[in-house]
């Protein structure tokens, strides 16, 4: 069966790491990455740091906290689909196959649109679109422009400034400004 959306690349990829500070320096000053966005450790327990080697506005995000007691190395990985609408038939898509979903939304940083799910053995992926970009002035999307929101319905009625999130399938469209979207 062919799935109702396509994957285009693989987005990004989150990993646990023993010291923040230390691998920031080595992914910043031996790789040449570029910081984009940082939390402290009350935004994301251990902080996260999310990481450029191109325009998108993290390719990379390291999160602190590895020791003993989590000695897992990947956080989660990302695949970027083409549209907003793929992401809506994706979560349907994923629901239909009893794939258990863990978030669907808006996160914060890099304010894409996504779902987040569990493969068959509990790796934590993501589906997303709208990935903010970072032109060559190097800055990122002010903290105060961030729209986190705990459904793929909310992020399009709360967009962040030029973020366009208009649905290109009417009937999608028309589901959600009736409210009849939810599955």
């Amino acid at each position: 069966m062919v799935p109702p959306f396509a994957v285009r690349k693989i987005g990004h990829a989150v990993i646990f790491v023993s010291d923040l500070e230390r691998s920031r320096r080595f992914y910043a000053d031996v790789l040449g990455f570029k910081v984009s966005d940082v939390y402290s450790g009350s935004m994301m327990p251990g902080g996260m740091v999310f990481l450029r080697c191109n325009g998108d506005h993290h390719c990379l995000a390291l999160v602190g906290g590895k020791d003993a007691a989590n000695d897992k190395s990947l956080h989660h990985l990302a695949f970027e689909l083409a549209t907003l609408d793929e992401v809506f038939r994706a979560r349907d898509h994923l629901k239909a196959h009893d794939a258990k979903i863990v978030y669907e939304g808006r996160r914060r940083a890099g304010c894409q649109v996504s779902v987040e799910f569990l493969d068959p053995d509990g790796h934590h992926l993501e589906l997303y679109w709208g990935v903010d970009q970072i032109g060559s002035d190097g800055r990122s999307r002010p903290w105060e422009e961030w729209r986190q929101t705990a459904t793929l319905e909310e992020a399009v009625r709360d967009a962040p400034p030029g973020q366009d999130t208009t649905l290109h399938d009417t009937a999608l469209r028309q589901r959600i400004e009736a409210g009849t979207d939810r599955l």
